[in-house]
């Protein structure tokens, strides 16, 4: 499982989370996509790679401007996660 955390500038409201979520679900399929506007950041995670010029071609429609894209490997979660010595 992949976790890709997203700086975002221009968040302002409930609405723009919205946006940027709807956007990221039509490109890309991922298995939960959230958005904070106080934050300024868009997590999302997914079983497969998102490259961050697709990611930034995705979101670019919306108006928002990609400030930092990070990725990181959760491992799996679970027991057999755990049993595996992934936490």
């Amino acid at each position: 499982m992949n976790k890709i955390t997203v700086k975002i500038d221009g968040m302002m409201c409930g609405m723009c989370e919205s946006h940027i979520n709807d956007a990221v679900r039509k490109a890309f399929s991922v298995k939960k996509v959230t958005s904070s506007h106080t934050k300024g950041e868009t997590v999302i995670l997914t079983e497969t790679d998102i490259p961050e010029e697709e990611l930034r071609t995705a979101l670019e429609p919306t108006g928002y401007q990609v400030l930092s894209f990070s990725k990181e490997n959760c491992g799996k979660k679970g027991l057999l996660g755990f049993l595996k010595g992934n936490k």
